[in-house]
């Protein structure tokens, strides 16, 4: 086994004792000289044309510097996906959800510019609204977006076929279709959105923004303030958790930035916790018809799924939430014969977007339920079942997705010997245990950028500075690219500086989406370490007269077949003597080897370079008077290729549980389906799983060593989420003997099923 310096240790990460004492900076934490102070106007209206917005008296109000409406600003829309982009940065024509941005004001404070707001005026023609995706859908309902392109509400729709459906249910021995409901959940970061913008006489601008993509934003702010890209400049501060919902540009950013422009003052946008929780992207609700058919002996030989997401007002990610749903539908079992139809409908609620496992949990939620049914319908334990139909590295697939590691089958197998499945299966009393499987990407080329570029600079005393576009956003990126330099350019970790984000002096990067910041920053990281690594051993070896293939850097030192030959700064001062640059510059550039996603929609291919893949192993016990569910023990057995830090994946794989935990049993937005208010406007309202909710864990690295990642690493930030839901409902149904088919599983619901289960024993009795 490759022996490793820095790589599979679980070094501190580079932030950790800012964070501890209270140093890191974040957006809000900012202040600039003759800063002003935003405020944004929401719609009180599901849905309403905007007639006419008197800011007369607002403009009168002693302090305001500034009012722009969507009558000054130009219109360009934007959005994530290019071809479905359908937002305006204000609304120009009308508002179409409870929350919707109308106006903006900069004062000298905040409580001016609140004032502010209550002074303007908006006249509103009122419209009828939906809030659910069986009245968007039905005729004659009101159209959320006009224009020859959305017919009933469905903005973006696909179907694809692999194989031959028709026959493979004609083969089957036993098929049974079944429908799931999913529901929305709420990312809720602890630190809200924030942008902080500032317009110089130069004309550049230059914005401090709680984002997950600098370069996307740079595009959408350039793009909607119609100025050039090169005269905005992003940077990313500390960004205090984002799960998806900084991908987008919000208004925040757009005002702060037009703001700016018009009063030539630094302005700052901050989002209240009821604006950072019903204002931005949530997680998409969706109805999944599946409809299987298996052989004899457990083969699933046809599939049928019928996706329906409910988008909210805008598209934001529409097109990748149904492709990125349909293709993790695949995975982790052979699917000879399939057919997925996706539709993205528009309702009168919030905006739905990017959310940790982007539209696979949905997915898996249905079909590892419906799994354990096809088990049971068959007489068959449930994890043989799911092991004659896992797939392997090499595995045929129907849209040529290439596995080139597969670690499914062995974490099905430590999954389940962890949580004493054998032993545990089946006993009743209330007690049960259920498993969910699942693979998720290792990066996705992003539409904007699809690729990772990095820089590393290394100083003639051994310092290393690394550029990376890359953004971390609290999960850890800066510490693993710094390990991976570390790693690949024989240097100490503690000399490796990373300097992020920032789109002025840092590499083009995708940003943080898709799980791909280790994968194709730390690969692009790792190629311009060696960039320098091999110019370094070209000289030394000179200058000893050795061959530089029979030398490595290690520990800073130049070893040549295992021995220490010279320091690294020495070796540096050669460099620098040979007439080559100093600090020595090394560049990198990495794109995976995967189609953009929104190609996908038509043609067949890989999605991502590398797929993680894992199964989670849940006990649960159920108060049958209460309903209530306890969550004994849950285990995640994950395939992450080589993990290059061991703690931080655990930790990340440690979230995804309990993001999983708040989908299936506690989150659920609650809207007023009368006029559209979103009642979950703060964490009192909202009910997500804390410290206390929190179950026992353990964590089981499943390693694989993938040829693409930078030594061997696959993601786990996302794909630990997929398979909480499937997991935990599958133990509740082993536990009480009755299936709920909707998310999510509340104490009344279980009680529902117990009375209903009980009522129906008594009548057959």
């Amino acid at each position: 086994m490759e022996e490793f310096s820095v790589i599979g240790k679980s070094v501190p990460r580079t932030d950790a004792w800012d964070k501890v004492i209270g140093r890191t900076v974040y957006t809000d934490d900012m202040k600039l000289p003759n800063m002003l102070y935003g405020k944004l106007l929401r719609s009180p209206h599901a849905h309403a044309r905007v007639l006419n917005v008197n800011i007369e008296k607002a403009l009168k109000l002693p302090g305001v510097k500034a009012i722009m409406t969507g009558k000054d600003i130009l219109p360009i829309k934007y959005g994530i996906v290019p071809f479905a982009q359908d937002e305006y940065g204000l609304a120009i024509d009308k508002v179409r959800y409870v929350g919707d941005e109308v106006a903006a004001v900069a004062a000298v404070d905040q409580e001016t510019a609140e004032a502010a707001i209550e002074l303007i005026e908006v006249e509103y023609e009122l419209l009828l609204a939906v809030f659910t995706i069986e009245d968007a859908l039905k005729p004659g309902a009101p159209d959320i977006h006009d224009g020859p392109k959305v017919k009933n509400n469905v903005s973006i729709q696909y179907r694809k076929e692999f194989g031959n459906i028709e026959q493979g249910f004609a083969e089957a021995y036993h098929i049974r279709e079944d429908t799931f409901r999913t529901h929305g959940q709420y990312h809720a970061p602890m630190e809200p959105h924030a942008a902080i913008a500032m317009y110089e006489p130069s004309g550049k601008l230059t914005i401090w923004s709680s984002t997950q993509i600098p370069y996307f934003l740079r595009h959408n702010l350039a793009s909607t303030l119609g100025i050039a890209e090169d005269r905005v400049r992003v940077i990313k501060p500390a960004v205090g958790g984002g799960f998806g919902v900084k991908i987008d540009m919000y208004s925040k950013d757009f005002c702060a930035a037009f703001l700016s422009m018009k009063t030539g003052r630094p302005v700052k946008f901050l989002y209240d916790r009821e604006e950072a929780q019903t204002c931005v992207r949530g997680r998409h609700p969706a109805i999944l018809k599946v409809r299987t058919g298996v052989f004899k002996d457990g083969r699933i030989s046809s599939q049928h799924i019928d996706l329906t997401v409910d988008g909210g007002a805008y598209n934001s990610t529409a097109p990748l939430i149904i492709t990125l749903s349909g293709y993790f539908g695949m995975i982790p079992y052979y699917l000879p014969n399939l057919v997925l139809d996706a539709k993205h409908v528009y309702t009168n609620k919030q905006a739905n977007g990017a959310m940790r496992g982007h539209g696979a949990p949905q997915m898996r939620y249905a079909i590892e339920s419906q799994v354990d049914m096809l088990a049971a319908d068959l007489g068959m334990d449930a994890i043989d079942f799911r092991r004659i139909n896992a797939l392997e590295a090499g595995s045929p697939n129907p849209a040529k997705m290439i596995l080139r590691t597969c670690g499914f089958k062995e974490s099905l197998d430590k999954a389940a010997e962890a949580i004493g499945w054998k032993e545990k299966r089946g006993r009743g009393n209330y007690r049960g245990v259920g498993v969910g499987g699942s693979g998720w990407a290792s990066g996705v080329n992003n539409m904007s950028h699809i690729g990772g570029g990095a820089v590393v600079k290394l100083e003639k005393t051994g310092g290393v500075s690394v550029l990376t576009g890359a953004a971390d956003i609290g999960q850890g990126a800066e510490s693993v690219i710094a390990q991976i330099v570390a790693e690949e350019l024989g240097v100490s970790f503690e000399k490796v500086r990373v300097i992020a984000a920032d789109t002025d002096i840092c590499p083009l990067d995708s940003g943080t989406f898709g799980s791909g910041v280790t994968v194709r920053s730390g690969k692009a990281a790792q190629l311009a370490a060696r960039d320098i690594k091999k110019t370094i051993l070209q000289v030394v070896a000179k200058e000893i007269g050795a061959d530089p293939e029979e030398m490595t850097i290690k520990e800073d030192y130049i070893l040549l077949r295992g021995e220490r030959k010279m320091q690294i700064n020495k070796a540096v001062k050669l460099v620098q003597y040979a007439d080559i640059q100093v600090p020595m510059i090394g560049r990198g550039y990495y794109q995976l080897p995967a189609k953009e996603p929104t190609t996908l929609l038509r043609d067949n291919g890989d999605i991502s370079g590398s797929y993680s893949f894992g199964t989670q192993a849940c006990e649960v016990e159920v108060d049958p008077k209460t309903g209530r569910v306890t969550i004994l023990k849950i285990v995640t057995a994950d395939d992450a290729g080589r993990a290059l830090n061991p703690d931080q994946v655990e930790g990340q794989i440690e979230g995804a549980v309990m993001t999983g935990i708040g989908h299936t049993l506690y989150e659920d937005p609650d809207f007023d389906m009368g006029n559209g208010q979103n009642r979950s406007v703060s964490f009192i309202d909202y009910k997500l799983p804390t410290a206390a909710d929190a179950p026992p864990q353990a964590v089981i690295h499943v390693e694989t060593n993938d040829p693409v990642g930078p030594f061997g690493a696959k993601e786990c930030g996302e794909g630990a989420t997929i398979y909480t839901a499937p997991a935990i409902v599958n133990a509740i149904t082993d536990a009480i003997g009755v299936r709920i088919m909707d998310l999510p599983i509340t104490p009344e619901k279980i009680l529902k099923a117990i009375e209903e289960k009980n009522n129906k024993g008594r009548k057959e009795a």
